[in-house]
């Protein structure tokens, strides 16, 4: 049994799907491991390191994906790669499903067995799995970092014989794994934090990090049975509204975190509302690449509104590639694991497994 990986398009994304410590694991698991020349080097990863594991380093990326029995990516592969591959081959990655339906269904009707991780039931069982917070867990922290590095003050309080420099006030909007996330490390950097969400469940966890919860009067629990935020009702918007309206007009740094799965992101933060902030404030979207939460956000760009700076990565994570290849790697692993039988030397997709059923593009 072949496990096989190649690059992805270095421009859009920096990260890798088998790292050598679980290329170790997958060679202990009963797989050979093939990968392309130079496959982790960007990240330190010499081929070396891979070769000292048995790993079969090869010139031709296209051998990789016409002899693998499974492939693990980060992405979806392009359509003249996706031509290379065969019926009953398996292929797993965080494939974005609600945009690339065409070519999902493409790949399906060719018997190609395809799986994206951004579908895990979130079940106990799941849990070593979920790249969906091992990911939004890294883009939380550095999405602070990378706003803290543009706002041109001190974030904690600091008191001298010159006089006091008050604490920069931080908003997260979505305190969901990377909202949370970022409360922890604009505490830990002396920040005064506060969060929203739609969530009520999520305002025990914000307090517990040290931030106020902000909520409006009457809310209730727009939850899923998975944990996701779902749409607001219009009186819940209006609400919401008019409670940051008031709020941001104090806050230095908003981070917005706020995504609903298959949906374009939500305008939470609109015009009226910027142009009441203080000039020299910062707002990072994590949203950006699905519409933005913010009137302003544009993908890759740093748009400036009266002096106030809006911030929007189309992936954060390329700026933290080796930690975050390391979660995912381990996240892809801990998957593979649970489709393969290792007795019968085979992949078992057993669709009475939630883990199994729920992430097979049909």
């Amino acid at each position: 049994m072949k496990i096989g990986s190649i690059l992805e398009n270095q421009k859009v994304e920096k990260r890798i799907a088998i790292t050598p410590e679980i290329s170790k694991k997958y060679l202990a698991l009963g797989f050979e491991v093939l990968l392309p020349e130079s496959y982790g080097i960007h990240l330190g990863f010499k081929d070396e390191d891979y070769k000292k594991h048995d790993v079969k380093i090869l010139s031709d990326e296209k051998e990789i994906l016409k002899t693998a029995n499974v492939i693990v990516q980060l992405g979806l592969l392009s359509d003249d790669k996706n031509d290379l591959l065969k019926e009953n081959q398996v292929c797993i990655g965080v494939l974005n499903p609600y945009d690339n339906k065409e070519k999902i269904d493409k790949l399906v009707k060719k018997k190609i067995n395809i799986f994206s991780l951004e579908l895990l039931p979130r079940i106990t069982r799941a849990q070593s799995m979920d790249i969906l917070s091992s990911q939004a867990n890294l883009a939380g922290y550095k999405a602070v970092i990378e706003s803290f590095a543009k706002f041109e003050k001190a974030i904690p309080m600091m008191m001298t014989a010159a006089g006091t420099v008050p604490a920069a006030k931080v908003l997260v909007v979505g305190a969901g794994v990377a909202g949370l996330q970022a409360i922890a490390t604009a505490k830990r950097m002396g920040a005064i934090v506060f969060a929203t969400d739609v969530r009520m469940a999520s305002k025990e966890q914000v307090e517990s990090l040290g931030g106020k919860f902000l909520t409006v009067e009457g809310s209730e629990n727009l939850e899923t049975e998975g944990g996701y935020a779902k749409e607001a009702s219009d009186d819940f918007k209006k609400k919401q509204e008019e409670l940051l309206s008031e709020t941001l007009k104090k806050i230095d740094i908003v981070i917005c975190t706020a995504l609903i799965p298959g949906k374009k992101a939500p305008l939470i933060i609109k015009e009226s509302m910027i142009n009441n902030m203080q000039a020299g404030s910062v707002i990072y979207d994590l949203a950006a690449i699905q519409g933005g939460n913010t009137a302003f956000t544009e993908v890759d760009k740093i748009t400036d509104k009266n002096g106030i700076r809006i911030m929007g990565e189309s992936n954060i994570l390329n700026k933290l590639p080796t930690s975050a290849s390391n979660l995912y790697a381990k996240n892809v692993f801990n998957f593979v694991s649970n489709l393969y039988d290792k007795e019968n030397n085979k992949i078992n997709i057993n669709l009475d497994d939630e883990i199994i059923e729920k992430t097979l593009m049909k």
